[in-house]
C-alpha cells in the first residue's frame, strides 16, 4: 500500500469538509472537495517548458468563469482601457506576488475545493522552506487539545506531530495511535506505508451489508475513505504556523481511548448483535493490549473508552427492544460519550479542523467479513480473537455489568458454586422457533426429576416474563444454559466460566449456526449443539445451513441425551473446551 503522491508541484484535493478555510466568503460556506493526486501544476521553474505564468488561486475570489477571463475576454486587452488596472486586479497581482514570494524556490500545493454553489477553487498553500517536527512515540501531540483548551506546544514553540502506528490488527479489528481524521477521511501518515494492512481490511464506506456482487462492492472503500500520506505530505496538510493560522488545519487532539463503530445500523439493533458481535469485538481488540487481565476482572492499566463514535448509526437506531444494549452502555461504559452519525457529521466532518486521536479503536463490520475466520464462523468479532489476549479478557465487562445489577460476590469471585445451575429458556409461547410441545413437556418433566435426584437447581423461563436485571442476575447463577437457537442465549455473556459452564443449542434437524457456539467458545466455555438425540461440539460442527423448518415450531429434542451431557458436564467428566 503505497501512499500517493502529492508532493510540492502537486495538487491536494479536500472533500468533503464544508468550510474548513474560516474567512469571510461572499459566495457562502466553502465545502473542500476531496483528497486525490491531480497532476502537476506550473510552478515558476517550469516556466520555460510551458511559456505560463502559474496561477495562484485564492478563496476569497469569485467563481473560476470570472476570476481567469476566458480566451474572448483576453482579446479585449487589446483596448486602451483594458490597460488601466482594477482595485481588483491589483488585489489579485499582490496576492500572486506575496505567494511567490513565500514559496519560490520551495514548491507548492494547491488546496483544491468546491464552494456552496458548486464552483471548484483552489487556494495555494506554500512550503515556505520550513518544516515541523515528525517523531514517533511521545505522550501527546503539540496542537489543539480539547480538554486543556488550548493549542500545546514544545519547549522550544515549535508544533510537535506524530506519525500514525498500528498497534493491533485483525480483519476489522485495529488500534491505531495518532490516527488524523480531515472530513469524512481518516489519515495515515507514516514514513513506513508496508507496515500496514490494505485499507480494505480496515475499512469499507459503511454501506448497508446485503449479498451480490454490486451490494459486495459498494462496500469497498476508496481514499474518500481512508488514505495514507508521508510526513513531507502531513507537513503541508497540517501547517500550523502563524503564516497560516487561517487555514485552520492544525489539528484537535483527542485523547485517551476512542472507540469507532464504522458499521451501518443494520445490526445493531439486536441484542446479539450489538452485544455478542460489536461490543464483544471491540473489548476483545481493546483488552489485547493487556494480557495480565486476571479472573476478577482486574487489569493492569486499561481504562474504559472516553469516547465512542458511530460514524453511520443515528442515535435513533441503536438500542434493542429489550433494552439490553442501553443497560449494557449504562452499566459498564458510564462515563463514555456517545456519538452518532448526526454529531459525527456535524461535528467532525464539517467541523473546521481535523482531528487526531491518540489511540482509536477501530470496528468495521464490512472490512471483518473479509477476513479468512469470518469466512469460516460467519461471525464478524471471530476475527479480533486473532489478536492475543487474556483467558480471562471478558471479565471486567461482566463485573462491572453483574454489580451494577445487584449480583452478589459470591457469583463474581472465580470458582465454581456450591450448587450447580441449569437454566432452560423456554420460546413456547414467542411463535417462532420452537420446540415441538410434546418434547418440551418431556424435557421439563425429565429435568425437574433430575434435579430432585442430583442436587441441581433447575430453572424454565420465559426471558420476555423478566425485567433485564433478574434476566442478568438468573444468567449470573447459571452452569449450564440451554435452549432453542434465539436471542434468550446471548446471556451466556454474563454466566460464570468454569470447566462446567456449558451452553446446549437447539437446532432443527440439518440446521447451525455459529452464533452461539463460537461466542461461548470465545469466553472459554463447553457448547453442544442437538438434532434431535444427536449432539455434536467442537471440533466436530456441522456446515452453516438455515434449512425448511429452521424457523419453525416443529423443532424435536430428546430430553435423554440433554440429560446425558448435563450429568456428564456438571460431574466433570469432561473438561471444557477452551479451543
Amino acid at each position: 500500500m503505497a501512499p500517493s503522491s502529492f508532493l510540492p508541484g502537486s495538487k491536494l484535493f479536500l472533500s468533503p469538509i464544508p468550510s474548513y478555510l474560516p474567512l469571510h466568503n461572499p459566495q457562502g460556506p466553502i465545502s473542500p472537495s476531496f483528497l486525490k493526486p491531480f497532476p502537476p501544476i506550473d510552478h515558476p521553474h517550469h516556466q520555460h517548458q510551458s511559456g505560463r505564468t502559474p496561477r495562484v488561486h485564492h478563496p476569497l475570489s469569485s467563481p473560476l468563469s470570472s476570476t481567469f477571463p476566458s480566451s474572448s475576454s483576453d482579446d479585449s486587452l487589446s483596448t486602451p482601457a483594458s490597460w488601466l488596472p482594477t482595485r481588483r486586479e491589483l488585489l489579485l497581482l499582490l496576492l500572486t506576488l506575496s505567494s511567490l514570494a513565500l514559496f519560490f524556490g520551495f514548491g507548492h500545493m494547491d488546496i483544491d475545493y468546491t464552494d456552496s454553489n458548486g464552483l471548484a477553487k483552489s487556494v495555494t498553500v506554500g512550503l515556505g522552506g520550513q518544516h515541523h517536527r515528525w517523531s514517533e512515540g511521545g505522550n501527546g501531540v503539540g496542537m489543539w487539545d480539547e480538554e486543556e483548551g488550548k493549542e500545546v506546544r514544545g519547549a522550544d514553540g515549535r508544533v510537535d506531530y506524530l506519525e500514525t502506528s498500528l498497534v493491533q490488527h485483525a480483519p476489522g479489528w485495529t488500534i491505531f495511535s495518532n490516527l488524523y481524521q480531515l472530513g469524512s477521511t481518516f489519515i495515515i501518515v507514516t514514513s513506513n506505508p508496508a507496515a500496514f494492512p490494505e485499507i480494505r481490511m480496515m475499512t469499507s464506506t459503511s454501506a448497508e451489508v446485503f449479498n451480490g456482487a454490486e451490494a459486495v462492492q459498494s462496500r469497498e472503500p476508496t481514499e474518500k475513505n481512508m488514505r495514507v500520506i508521508s510526513p513531507e505530505e502531513a507537513h503541508v496538510l497540517f501547517r500550523s504556523d502563524e503564516s497560516l493560522h487561517h487555514f485552520g488545519l492544525s489539528p484537535i487532539r483527542q485523547s485517551g481511548p476512542t472507540w469507532l463503530v464504522n458499521d451501518p445500523p443494520q445490526f445493531l439493533t439486536h441484542y446479539y448483535h450489538f452485544g455478542a458481535e460489536l461490543i464483544f469485538g471491540l473489548w476483545r481488540t481493546f483488552s489485547s493490549m493487556d494480557r495480565g487481565i486476571n479472573a476478577s476482572g482486574e487489569t493492569t492499566h486499561l481504562g474504559m473508552p472516553r469516547r465512542m463514535i458511530f460514524t453511520a448509526t443515528g442515535y435513533e437506531h441503536w438500542r434493542d427492544y429489550s433494552g439490553m444494549n442501553g443497560l449494557i452502555m449504562k452499566s459498564v461504559f458510564p462515563r463514555t460519550k456517545l456519538e452518532f452519525s448526526q454529531d459525527f457529521q456535524l461535528d467532525r466532518v464539517a467541523s473546521a479542523r481535523p482531528f487526531v486521536y491518540d489511540q482509536l479503536v477501530f470496528a468495521d463490520r464490512a472490512a471483518s467479513m473479509r477476513g479468512s475466520v469470518f469466512a469460516r464462523t460467519g461471525r464478524t468479532a471471530s476475527e479480533a480473537f486473532l489478536l492475543p489476549g487474556s483467558p480471562y479478557w471478558f471479565a471486567p465487562i461482566r463485573r462491572k455489568l453483574l454489580q451494577y445489577v445487584g449480583v452478589p460476590e459470591n457469583d463474581l469471585a472465580p470458582g465454581h458454586r456450591h450448587t450447580d445451575v441449569v437454566t432452560y429458556v423456554s420460546r413456547q409461547s414467542w411463535g417462532r422457533r420452537m420446540l415441538k410441545e410434546e418434547d418440551h413437556e418431556e424435557l421439563v418433566r425429565v429435568m425437574t426429576q433430575a434435579a430432585m435426584e442430583d442436587g441441581f437447581e433447575f430453572n424454565v423461563v420465559e426471558m420476555d416474563k423478566l425485567d433485564n436485571q433478574q434476566q442478568i442476575r438468573l444468567a449470573a447463577r447459571t452452569t449450564i444454559l440451554m435452549g432453542v437457537h434465539g436471542n434468550g442465549l446471548t446471556h451466556l455473556l454474563f454466566m460464570k466460566p468454569t470447566t462446567r459452564s456449558t451452553v446446549m443449542e437447539f437446532f432443527y434437524p440439518g440446521g447451525f449456526a455459529y452464533d452461539y457456539e463460537f461466542t461461548t467458545r470465545g469466553l472459554g466455555m463447553a457448547h453442544y449443539g442437538f438434532h434431535g438425540a444427536q449432539r455434536f461440539t467442537s471440533p466436530d460442527t456441522p456446515p452453516v445451513a438455515y434449512p425448511e423448518g429452521f424457523q419453525g415450531n416443529d423443532i424435536p429434542i430428546d430430553a435423554q441425551a440433554v440429560l446425558e451431557v448435563v450429568r456428564m458436564r456438571l460431574s466433570g467428566a469432561e473438561e471444557a473446551d477452551d479451543g
